[in-house]
């Protein structure tokens, strides 16, 4: 689901709400949301999941492998999704 597609529902459900204070209201989660992140907190949505920061390990050996030469990978931080138990319910739920 796209970001227009999310403003469109949001809008069908909250129609008091316009355009411009929808795509803000998305705009306010999405930062935070980072910020948090970037502070290596993790963010928690009750039924829905957490986000958080997994930091991966530097690679001395690591191979190119179109060229198969020797490169370094330096240590790096990922953001990762755990889904809560609800959510993962819901999915595998059959209709």
């Amino acid at each position: 689901m796209s970001r227009p597609e999310i403003t469109k529902l949001l809008k069908q459900n909250n129609t008091k709400l316009n355009q411009s204070e929808i795509e803000s209201i998305i705009d306010i989660f999405t930062e935070c949301i980072h910020e948090a992140l970037s502070k290596k907190q993790s963010v928690e949505i009750r039924g829905f999941g957490t986000f958080f920061i997994k930091k991966i390990k530097e690679k001395y050996n690591a191979r190119n492998p179109k060229t198969s030469e020797l490169i370094y990978v330096p240590e790096k931080n990922k953001v990762r999704f755990r889904a809560s138990k609800k959510l993962k319910r819901l999915i595998n739920e059959k209709n």
